[in-house]
């Protein structure tokens, strides 16, 4: 430990804290725009200025040191981080209300925390990039923090941003579209300001909510719930499901139902096709195939092991092709009037919803895909009182869903509810305790053998498209001990999706994640097979998990990608 004295106060912090990490422990925050909790340090905005010792100095790249004496605030010390922040603004459009990080930005925060009001501005002009139906670059807002190209390089090693000649970019310069960008988001968490963000697409909802011809549906997905209070000012994970319904409706949406039920679906045809693949001797390991911006990835960088991947459709695909076939049937109404709506934590998840292999209702199968955060603007509009609402029940046929659907939403989940189905068509017997825990956790990376009647099954789980890179070059090398493997695009899971609010910290994902699992443990039913309207989905339409109707409608194949 080290001895340091910070504002008049002595305190003892670990060996090799910054100066900002021990104000921090002190109870002073120190402002900052490059600084992020769970990145490297930068040193690049200079807006940390504080005294040490006697000279002004960035708190953010100093090392605490015996008897090492702090100030954090003095005219000199406000004077200096004002200029320094001037100095940001002096090239930032000065175009707040066109932003969408308008009063959730890091820039705006300190301009106002540092009460800066003037300032010579002249932005730069560059022109936005909108090649993705995902993310739209708008690099004159920069502030050059490289949190972007460390999320990039770093923790998805996807590599489609640098720095080059003083600035961040996509390599070489090209547009979004033509790198190997996997639109997975994650650039736009870490951004402090709008240079990166979703497409926003809410006037499109607005207007099929006007339309007196379209029909709205929406489909929410397993970690939306959590999330989603976040978003309009609330503790993470509680908001009330059936408020939150009733909330859906009163922004316009005709029906609303669960990504949850397309869940448990995947479960049933996900565990079935393992046990064939393991019957049959099908291609092995079987890695899981409901996170869009891992499937991007490996058609990019693996596109020679896509026979690895499941030919399940992720929930989301699911849903919606049978919204406009099965459901379309069973309540009569005209499939080319339906407006599908699926509200995700995700960016990736309109890409996926544009590919052409997703209409095989015979029309796009989802329509649109809003982010938790462009959900959270709608209901801000409104706004919408979740406290004085009542309570409103999902719609039938594709809302009901077990917990195993909920884990869905975190690192692992998608193993665990197929562990809690397999085990039991496997052995025939009742699985009492349904809590795999060895799959549970931040970590990047989890492993686990598990005895199916006799037949030892290996599986893996790994978060983040870094570690997905180390199970996916196992595989090439054919060293990977694995029979099923689950992955998820995103630092732990869909609950730190790129369209989940700002912040998403390490800190708030674990958050989400304890929300999901506290809501799975309060289901009256936890294991995908148990889902009636699953099981009476199978008895009236699909007939069986893999059968032709289900082949149809709920599998598909990808194809390799860019390089």
């Amino acid at each position: 430990m080290v001895n340091v004295t910070i504002n008049g106060i002595s305190i003892a912090v670990p060996e090799g804290f910054t100066v900002m990490q021990a104000a921090k422990a002190a109870g002073f925050e120190i402002t900052s725009l490059c600084s992020h909790p769970d990145l490297k340090v930068r040193d690049n905005c200079k807006v940390c200025m504080v005294d040490i010792n006697g000279e002004l100095k960035t708190a953010c790249a100093e090392t605490v040191t015996s008897d090492m004496v702090v100030n954090t605030y003095s005219p000199e010390i406000i004077t200096a981080r004002q200029k320094n922040l001037k100095k940001i603004l002096s090239v930032h459009p000065q175009d707040c209300l066109n932003c969408a990080r308008n009063l959730n930005c890091e820039l705006q925060n300190l301009a106002n925390t540092l009460l800066i009001r003037e300032f010579s501005n002249r932005p730069l002009q560059i022109p936005k990039d909108r090649s993705t139906p995902s993310l739209v670059r708008d690099m004159s807002k920069c502030t050059l923090c490289q949190r972007c190209v460390e999320v990039c390089n770093d923790i998805q090693t996807v590599g489609a941003l640098e720095v080059a000649n003083g600035i961040v970019q996509t390599v070489d310069g090209l547009l979004l579209a033509e790198t190997n960008c996997v639109v997975c988001g994650q650039c736009a968490l870490a951004c402090p300001v709008g240079a990166i963000v979703e497409n926003e697409e809410m006037d499109k909802f607005l207007a099929a909510v006007a339309d007196p011809d379209k029909i709205v549906i929406t489909q929410i997905a397993p970690a939306v719930r959590v999330a989603v209070a976040e978003a309009v000012g609330m503790p993470t994970g509680s908001l009330d499901m059936l408020k939150f319904v009733a909330g859906l409706k009163m922004l316009g949406f005709d029906y609303v139902f669960h990504t949850n039920f397309t869940a448990d679906l995947t479960i049933l045809e996900e565990g079935n096709e393992l046990l064939k693949r393991l019957q049959t001797g099908g291609t092995l390991p079987m890695i899981t195939s409901c996170s869009p911006g891992w499937i991007n990835f490996i058609e990019t960088f693996y596109p020679d092991k896509l026979d690895h991947l499941s030919t399940c459709k992720s929930p989301q695909q699911m849903f919606g092709a049978l919204a406009k076939t099965y459901w379309a049937e069973k309540m009569g109404i005209d499939p080319a009037k339906i407006y599908s709506v699926s509200i995700m934590p995700c960016t990736a998840k309109k890409f996926e919803a544009a590919r052409p292999e997703m209409n095989s209702s015979g029309y796009q199968d989802v329509d649109l895909v809003l982010t938790v955060r462009e959900l959270g603007k709608l209901f801000r509009m409104e706004p919408i009182d979740f406290d004085k609402l009542a309570p409103a029940n999902f719609d039938s046929l594709l809302g009901a869903y077990t917990g195993a659907a909920v884990i869905f939403g975190a690192s692992g989940g998608v193993m665990e509810a197929a562990l809690r189905t397999v085990y039991e068509v496997v052995t025939g017997e009742t699985l009492e305790d349904v809590n795999f825990n060895v799959c549970r956790g931040f970590e990047g990376m989890k492993e686990a053998e598990v005895d199916l009647a006799g037949t030892k099954v290996k599986v893996a789980v790994a978060n983040s498209l870094g570690n997905a890179r180390k199970i996916m070059d196992d595989i090439k090398a054919g060293t990977s001990p694995y029979h099923f493997i689950e992955v998820m695009c995103c630092p732990g899971g869909c609950i730190g999706g790129g369209g989940q609010p700002i912040p998403s910290t390490i800190e708030k994902r674990k958050e989400r994640i304890d929300a999901i699992y506290a809501e799975d443990a309060g289901e009256p039913l936890r294991k995908s097979h148990e889902n009636p309207e699953v099981k009476f989905l199978y008895e009236d339409f699909l007939h069986e998990p893999l059968g032709h109707k289900s082949h149809e409608l709920l599998h598909t194949h990808y194809h390799p990608q860019k390089q």
